[in-house]
């Protein structure tokens, strides 16, 4: 089987090397000149912060590296797909490789193959990179680009409602009945007017409620606060309300963020929306194998018949209409129209089957 679909080796070689030379270069492209974007954009936040400085501009650019890598890796697999295509054509080697007996699939097959190992390495980085890139950066950014505790897990500004109060945690930290609460904010409303104010620098679960220290009380009325000491608060609240009340599935590898939807869906919350992320964490590294296939209606034709720009700008088309299709999938999935599994895996199943249908219909 290997051998029909790469009959040359030297000429597989050649193809797959010259193919991943340009994924690469595209890119670095793509993400220098994003990363120069977003740093322009993002700069005055970061030294918002007193203290700031050079440091933390380069901290910055270390966690939203992997971020911008991720996203657009997709793109620079298509852009490279098209380069590689129609310079082969453009130099009729496409011509000279048919002529040796090479089927259209054959001619694709070293891409596919490249392809297929840049979505396997691409869901490696994304588990062990780039959820803890963008967990490290989204409770950066909520800290408003200052301190972090340093315990492993934390999450900032975290709201949980109690009745008709509202209960706030700057940072959250631990899990199970170990989770700690830091600068806690208790806002008592009677309906929709607002009577006080219980802030707390730290709560504890007890148990049955959670317990803050050295807790003060700020009568809106009065305008006058008093010291509360030790009091006790929300014998309704469980730790898992505030360590999951606001799951990033983009913060969470594969696993874990299985664990979660396990968790929710227990304690009886929605989960559609995070079953779609969970698979889409799967079917977004494998939309890299579908860049070939929608990108080599470049590859053939006649260069010299004044079509190639067209072919090129046909299978950009289709490469896009593809992300935006996906894109359109999982917010349908989101609001619960389409179901999670359809929403993550129809848009790559279905240009997998528009791709073939136009590779089989205009070239074998």
């Amino acid at each position: 089987m290997l051998a029909n679909f790469f009959p040359s080796r030297a000429l597989a070689l050649y193809v797959g090397r010259t193919f991943l030379w340009r994924c690469l270069a595209m890119l670095a492209m793509l993400v220098m000149v994003l990363q120069i974007l977003d740093l322009l954009s993002e700069a005055g936040a970061v030294l918002a912060y007193p203290g700031n400085g050079d440091a933390e501009l380069w901290r910055y650019v270390g966690l939203r590296l992997p971020q911008i890598i991720s996203r657009f890796l997709p793109f620079s697999v298509l852009l490279g797909t098209l380069i590689t295509l129609a310079t082969l054509n453009a130099n009729s080697e496409v011509v000279a490789m048919k002529s040796g007996g090479l089927s259209a699939h054959q001619i694709l097959a070293p891409l596919m193959v490249v392809s297929l190992a840049t979505a396997v390495i691409s869901f490696a980085f994304n588990e062990r990179v780039v959820v803890r890139a963008t967990a490290a950066l989204t409770g950066w950014e909520n800290a408003e680009f200052g301190p972090l505790p340093k315990e492993k897990g934390v999450k900032a500004n975290v709201w949980v409602r109690d009745g008709d109060d509202l209960v706030r945690a700057a940072t959250i930290s631990g899990t199970g009945d170990d989770v700690m609460l830091r600068e806690v904010d208790i806002y008592d409303r009677h309906g929709d007017r607002l009577v006080s104010v219980i802030h707390a620098p730290r709560g504890t679960y007890n148990g049955e409620g959670w317990t803050l220290t050295d807790a003060k009380a700020f009568d809106v009325a009065s305008g006058t606060s008093r010291p509360l000491g030790t009091i006790t608060f929300g014998n309704g609240i469980r730790p898992d309300q505030f360590t999951l009340a606001s799951v990033d599935p983009e913060a969470l590898s594969f696993w874990r963020l299985r664990e979660a939807i396990d968790t929710l869906r227990a304690a009886g919350r929605p989960v559609a929306s995070l079953e779609g992320a969970l698979w889409h964490k799967i079917t977004g590294p494998l939309s890299a194998l579908l860049m070939p296939l929608l990108g080599s209606v470049a590859a053939f034709g006649i260069a010299r018949s004044g079509k190639l720009f067209v072919r090129a700008v046909i299978g950009m088309g289709l490469g896009f209409t593809f992300f935006v299709a996906d894109n359109f999938a999982l917010s349908m999935g989101n609001l619960g129209v389409y179901p999670p599994v359809l929403a993550a895996w129809a848009p790559l199943l279905l240009f997998f089957l528009v791709g073939e249908a136009v590779l089989v219909t205009t070239e074998e």
